[in-house]
């Protein structure tokens, strides 16, 4: 999927998501040529242009909206989740794996229901990531009903809204807390630099000094 905009008669363009991947990021973006504006927080600005060699242009995005700018061409390249990008199902080329951010997408319910988990059909599923559950349980050949739920998903098998949930694990904390254990693994998450392929091909040079400063270690 690429724009209709000629990728050679504009500045490249990098999206990042707002929030604490740009905060990691910030030594990185230095060196590509963005100011302090760029991260202060009380500003409303949401577009940079890079003062150093490069002739670069940031977008602040919410983390969801990253592939969709880099799909549709909007943004040559951008910092995504590989849960948002899984999700989104895009196809986009993706280089670099910046390692930040590492954690697991995973099935966690309560302990007592794993024979449930096992025999249910169909299997209701809380989750935000209803594409990505989708596709993992057919894969398994499974039949399941998604229920969206935004935030405290851990809640649903709690109370009865669902039988597990499919949900971003880190440290395990919050499903302990809960009473709730890990089922099993989907894949491994972490942040990962996203390219239109358009892009790549026709502007390689340009992407891959990017490329080449984005995924130098701190």
């Amino acid at each position: 999927m690429t724009s209709s905009r000629d990728h050679e008669s504009r500045l490249l363009t990098l999206a990042v998501p707002k929030g604490r991947v740009l905060g990691v990021l910030r030594n990185h973006l230095e060196r590509l040529g963005f100011g302090a504006d760029a991260f202060d927080g009380s500003s409303r600005r949401l577009r940079f242009h890079a003062s150093g060699p490069l002739s670069l242009n940031l977008l602040l995005l919410k983390p969801d909206d990253v592939p969709t700018y880099v799909a549709y061409g909007a943004a040559e390249m951008g910092v995504v989740g590989r849960d948002v990008l899984l999700e989104r199902n895009y196809d986009l080329y993706t280089p670099v794996d910046l390692g930040i951010g590492r954690c697991n997408l995973a099935v966690a319910g309560l302990p007592e229901d794993k024979a449930r988990y096992r025999s249910a059909d169909p299997l209701r599923v809380a989750t935000k990531f209803p594409g990505i559950t989708r596709r993992f349980f057919a894969e398994n050949g499974r039949r399941v009903e998604t229920v969206f739920v935004q935030g405290s998903v851990e809640l649903a098998p709690l109370t009865g809204l669902a039988h597990v949930i499919v949900d971003l694990v880190e440290s395990g904390a919050t499903l302990r807390d809960n009473g709730l254990e890990v089922f099993e693994h989907i894949e491994e998450i972490s942040s990962v630099v996203a390219v239109n392929r358009a892009a790549y091909k026709l502007r390689l040079e340009e992407v891959t000094k990017v490329l080449d400063i984005l995924k130098v270690p701190e």
